[in-house]
């Protein structure tokens, strides 16, 4: 059983750290609205996905009286449920913050600016929305890495 925690824990991280390299490339590359892009955002969400399924995992075996004898365990393994939410509020904040940046109220303003204008403020918030949520993948590696690590105890 051991095992298998240990495999869903290094899947898990797997996929938040193919996610989480390709939006810190696409970050970087200044412009993720055009290539890449859809692969990101199905990685990350498989990540998330996996995460969720490991928690529920988890859960499962301490409902069914299975307890890992490292408590830090369960901090490892649903932690990144807790990153993943709070990375989405982040997103969701990222796109008001470029908006307050430029002066517009919201997203009918945009439309109303020359679409030159338009295509960099989407292209702005998508490369802040991808850079954010990159992160939070990156962490839940560190995470799921961790929670294989101490998933010696059950």
């Amino acid at each position: 059983m051991t095992q298998a925690i240990v495999a869903g824990a290094i899947v898990v991280a797997a996929f938040n750290g193919v996610a989480g390299l390709l939006g810190a490339w696409l970050w970087y590359d200044g412009d993720p609205s055009q290539r890449g892009a859809g692969a990101f955002w199905l990685l990350l969400r498989a990540g998330q996905g996996s995460a969720l399924v490991l928690a529920l995992a988890v859960g499962s075996l301490a409902a069914a009286g299975n307890y890992s004898t490292d408590q830090l365990f369960y901090l490892y393994a649903l932690l990144p449920l807790a990153i993943g939410l709070i990375a989405e509020q982040l997103r969701i904040a990222s796109a008001q913050t470029i908006l307050d940046q430029r002066d517009l109220a919201d997203a009918q303003a945009v439309g109303a600016l020359p679409e030159s204008e338009q295509r960099a403020v989407v292209s702005e918030i998508v490369r802040r929305e991808v850079g954010v949520m990159a992160l939070s993948a990156l962490v839940v590696v560190f995470l799921a890495l961790r929670a294989a690590g101490t998933a010696h105890g059950f």
